[in-house]
């Protein structure tokens, strides 16, 4: 079987089964530190499930990946929320499965993020690692740290081929994205 996904833009509302979309864009800072500073405050929630687990603040820096693009795994995290944050200024793609404990190419989304978006896995999503697209690129990860494993991965069949592209899906004036 042959399955080809294209992106669509990365919009809250479209990616809330998924996670958060952490932007400014919409939202109304604080102001603080002597009305210098705008804080846009609670943009998404760290989750930790377990006693005795932190938050931990990491780089990730990812290669390019060559479009169009196969697709042989997914991957979840069971105890805790990831967040992904661009520091490159390079726009990347996100893909993501609906909750199935058995994957299929219909459970699949994908979404095409700008610079300026980052994103938050609500924990046990299914998400593929990170998908840069013209240039390494780095990214401020918030994960879990703790004891346990808390990452489960999802090979499809060799059988099924899913191939992503980079070209973003275009909608009509007043259509909705999803």
């Amino acid at each position: 079987m042959q399955y080809t996904l294209s992106p669509k833009p990365l919009t809250p509302k479209a990616f809330a089964p998924f996670g958060d979309v952490v932007q400014r864009s919409g939202k109304t800072p604080i102001m603080i530190n002597d009305n210098n500073t705008e804080r846009y405050d609670s943009l998404a929630k760290v989750q930790l499930d377990q006693s005795g687990d932190t938050a931990v603040i990491n780089i990730f820096r990812a290669q390019p990946r060559a479009m169009p693009m196969r697709i042989r795994m997914m991957e979840r995290h069971p105890f805790g929320s990831q967040s992904f944050h661009p520091l490159s200024g390079e726009d990347y793609l996100i893909l993501v499965a609906e909750a199935h404990e058995s994957l299929s190419p219909e459970h699949l989304h994908l979404f095409l993020a700008t610079a300026d978006q980052g994103i938050n896995y609500h924990k046990n999503t299914w998400h593929h690692p990170i998908l840069g697209l013209n240039k390494v690129c780095d990214f401020l990860v918030i994960d879990r740290k703790g004891s346990g494993h808390n990452c489960e991965e999802f090979f499809f069949n060799d059988d099924v081929h899913i191939q992503i592209t980079h070209r973003t899906e275009t909608y009509s004036e007043g259509a909705a994205p999803c």
